[in-house]
């Protein structure tokens, strides 16, 4: 089966979109499929190195390569002539023209298509309508997914509500992650981490202000534990931070690492933590979270974001309403040992239900899915109008856990 994923964004540039697209291609070459990436995001080469996937740079021939050229879309839906794909297979933000249209130019030619949603798409229903009013995609044999329940409750408020959205998680192999010796138990230092592409979106600023009211509780209350935060990744926020760390006098306590490798991730980050912050409330999934968690460290992540769907309170880590409630979560896994170890034991030993055999099988699945929605459809032609879509229906969408396509959940 030829199978073309298309990104707005992916590799080099860092993020869960991209990795995640990525693993997704690799994995399904190594079980015979003919994976290729189409993708607007100029980049060093036809393959990333380290991998066999084939990726194609729809605007590398165009004046000023960008991921958001404005002829992006007509020479991605003439690659997909030339490519000609079994299944089409759309990787949604909140700003995706490139995967937008391209689903909506295959769904249209009779191409089985599904759509993985791995933004929150809170907020920006307005320009989802216009889209669609644009698109007409919701009327379309569209197969439609998210990566968590989190993710999929925006969504469900903009498609009609006879569509049936799909969870289907992003993936991990938990062995890679776990550590081979866990943390030194803390002397007079908890080291907590964060690994995170460094824009508004992502929260870093409130990831600073977090662990320094957390310091100035412990200083509060007497306790010597001073904290360190390591942060790994790198984005247009970097140099803000920076600029906050020096203000506050926190450029002993808090380490800015830059864009690193996931080696370096496993070993110099997570290695030497003892728990692992996610500050973002707009957090459809959080593959970070959950690698640190197969690491065996505590996660504090928000309890309305996707990271609440693998981390439940008091078991795998600390879930909170607000950054107030955070900076108490880090005060006591400081102050509460026992109850940090009993955290960072179970994600040691349990195992994580978000696997890659499991993901797998539910997105070829959701593929099968899609070839009977296209073959219902009629084929290429049924859906060459524009439409005005269901995004002004009443109702919402129906979200579904939907087994075989949450088998990995």
């Amino acid at each position: 089966m030829r199978i073309a994923h298309v990104t707005d964004f992916y590799l080099p540039r860092l993020g869960g979109i991209e990795m995640q697209v990525s693993d997704l291609a690799q994995r399904q070459l190594a079980r015979g499929e003919d994976a290729h990436v189409v993708t607007s995001s100029p980049g060093s080469g036809p393959c990333i190195r380290g991998t066999s996937v084939p990726v194609h740079r729809v605007t590398e021939g165009l004046a000023h390569p960008h991921a958001l050229h404005p002829l992006a879309v007509r020479e991605g839906i003439r690659l997909l002539e030339r490519l000609r794909p079994d299944v089409v297979h759309g990787h949604l933000g909140v700003a995706s023209p490139l995967s937008f249209f391209l689903a909506r130019a295959a769904a249209r030619r009779g191409i089985p298509t599904i759509v993985t949603v791995h933004s929150m798409w809170a907020g920006v229903h307005p320009i989802m309508r216009t889209m669609d009013l644009l698109g007409g995609w919701s009327d379309l044999p569209i197969v439609w997914t998210a990566v968590s329940r989190a993710a999929a409750g925006p969504v469900a408020g903009v498609l009609p509500p006879t569509t049936t959205i799909h969870v289907l998680p992003n993936g991990i192999d938990q062995e890679p992650w776990r550590l081979a010796t866990p943390p030194a138990e803390p002397d007079g230092e908890l080291v907590l981490a964060a690994v995170m592409r460094l824009a508004r979106r992502k929260r870093p600023m409130a990831l600073l202000k977090v662990v320094r009211s957390a310091q100035d509780e412990l200083d509060r209350l007497g306790d010597p534990t001073r904290l360190r935060l390591l942060v790994a990744g790198d984005g247009p926020r970097q140099k803000a931070m920076q600029t906050y760390l020096r203000r506050h006098g926190l450029t002993d306590q808090v380490e800015l690492l830059g864009r690193v490798d996931r080696g370096i991730v496993h070993d110099e980050v997570l290695g030497r933590a003892h728990a692992f912050l996610a500050p973002a409330d707009l957090e459809s999934f959080g593959i970070a979270a959950l690698e640190a968690r197969c690491a065996g460290i505590p996660v504090v992540a928000k309890s309305h974001s996707g990271v609440g769907e693998f981390v439940h309170h008091e078991a795998e880590g600390l879930l909170c309403d607000t950054d107030a409630d955070m900076a108490s979560a880090v005060v006591r896994l400081v102050r509460e040992p026992g109850l940090r170890a009993r955290i960072a034991e179970h994600n040691r030993t349990a195992t994580c239900r978000v696997a890659w055999d499991s993901l797998l099988d539910a997105t070829a699945a959701a593929y099968g899915l899609a070839a009977e929605q296209a073959g219902a459809a009629g084929g290429p032609g049924r859906h060459g109008g524009t439409g005005t879509g269901g995004a002004g229906r009443a109702g919402r969408a129906r979200t579904e856990p939907a087994p075989p396509l949450a088998a990995g959940r």
